[in-house]
């Protein structure tokens, strides 16, 4: 119940477009289905204003303005399903595109059926639409919206070369844009060029409209600071994202939670426990009046528990955080088949718990049922392993960490030590 699924990212990111859209298949490209130009000229402005980072209502204004415009437009009601300011609506609007996607060119057609699995269920099994797209690239060399929304499909995945790939032919399409340069600097990051990475967000800040929420270089810039050690200027970024995230009224489509999650799991790990408290009780305050559906809303609920849990542990209140996650267990079976994928996230917070409470043997039996794609689960694992005196374990697990390619603050807040006890085992 830790992270927000990467699918959020990849319906932003389905946004992204040529802003100036070619307007027949010529060099790859895709044909748009519309005879009308008022339509193409709204699209290529939402898509300007994606690709500058300009989130908010007036988004979703403009959707509903192309979809106005040509209400048989195939591509013009995906977007509106992209900008939907909720799961539910989003979903509702996406499935109408795919309806009418049948009647529309073969690129567009494969791009929105493609897509469904990161666009139904909350994304959960996004993963199963890289190999349509994937086939959709071989046969449209010069679309680059294929290109960049592989890029971000691929960085859900950990498959981070092959998204610094896809990136890289995104530009090479042209139009080159700041958004699709800050997510090449997440390779830099990876690659331990904290400083470069923080220059390429700088440059592209600087060329960023008024009113821009820059979620790639906030939290860029957060992970490159924590990856060097700099907890003060980690924070910062993310309170400056806070607030532009509010000016923009995003808060009205999404609670701003994950951000002041963000900050509560920095401040726990590097032993701020009150502000770590403090801050995932006042994310969690954004959620209920919101417009989140009622499964959500459950979802937040249960990583506000999840959050207390491990703060309490680390304060020496075992009974306490043990309390918390038997809350989460109970939920989980409550919940039924929708709840079985948080199991993962249990076995980590019991984990978690039992090491804070000397108790090492049953955290390790625990953490082996973890999430071993999480650089952080994995940290856990490998401190049990180290503690129990499995030392090729814990170096198998602390090296494992070393070569993620995860994109999430977890590696970040996790390499450091990793890289430490390595050269000390």
């Amino acid at each position: 119940m830790r992270k927000i699924r990467v699918a959020g990212a990849v319906v932003a990111a389905a946004l992204v477009a040529s802003a100036a859209h070619a307007e027949a298949s010529a060099g790859g490209r895709f044909e748009w289905t519309t005879k009308s130009s008022e339509a193409r000229k709204l699209l290529s402005e939402l898509q300007l204003r994606i690709e500058n980072f300009q989130l908010g209502p007036e988004n979703l204004e403009l959707a509903r303005k192309i979809v106005a415009a040509d209400p048989g437009f195939a591509m013009g009601q995906y977007y509106l399903s992209a900008v939907s300011p909720t799961p539910a609506e989003a979903e509702k609007e996406y499935l109408k595109a795919k309806e009418m996607a049948k009647n529309a060119s073969d690129g567009e057609r494969r791009f929105i059926e493609g897509m469904y699995y990161a666009r139904v269920n909350q994304g959960l099994e996004f993963k199963k639409c890289i190999e349509p797209l994937e086939a959709l690239a071989k046969d449209y060399p010069g679309e680059r919206l294929v290109q960049v929304i592989l890029g971000q499909l691929y960085n859900g995945d950990n498959q981070a070369e092959k998204a610094r790939i896809a990136f890289e032919k995104t530009q090479a399409i042209g139009p080159r844009t700041a958004r699709v340069e800050a997510f090449l600097a997440g390779d830099d990051l990876l690659h331990g060029r904290y400083a470069k990475a923080r220059a390429t967000y700088r440059a592209v800040e600087k060329g960023l409209p008024k009113g821009s929420v820059p979620f790639a270089i906030r939290f860029g810039v957060t992970f490159s600071h924590l990856y060097e050690g700099d907890v003060d200027a980690a924070l910062d970024s993310l309170r400056t994202y806070l607030a532009e995230y509010k000016a923009s009224r995003l808060d009205q489509g999404f609670p701003e939670v994950f951000i002041w999650n963000a900050m509560a799991r920095i401040n726990l790990e590097n032993g701020r426990l009150e502000e770590a408290m403090r801050d995932y009780q006042k994310g969690y305050e954004s959620v209920p009046g919101s417009n989140l559906p009622d499964d959500q809303k459950q979802v937040w609920l249960g990583r506000l528990h999840h959050g207390t849990a491990r703060t309490l542990a680390k304060m020496g209140k075992i009974q306490e955080a043990w309390a918390e996650a038997e809350t989460i267990r109970k939920m989980i079976e409550q919940g039924g088949e929708p709840a079985k994928q948080y199991w993962p996230a249990y076995h980590y917070l019991a984990g978690y718990v039992k090491l804070e409470a000397g108790e090492v043997a049953e955290a390790l039996e625990h953490l082996k049922q973890a999430d071993m794609n999480n650089p952080f689960d994995t940290l856990l694992l490998a401190r049990a392993h180290e503690k129990l005196g499995h030392k090729d374990e814990a170096r198998q697990a602390y090296q494992r960490i070393i070569d993620s390619q995860w994109p999430g603050i977890e590696r970040p807040l996790a390499y450091p030590e990793a890289k430490r006890r390595l050269q000390n085992l």
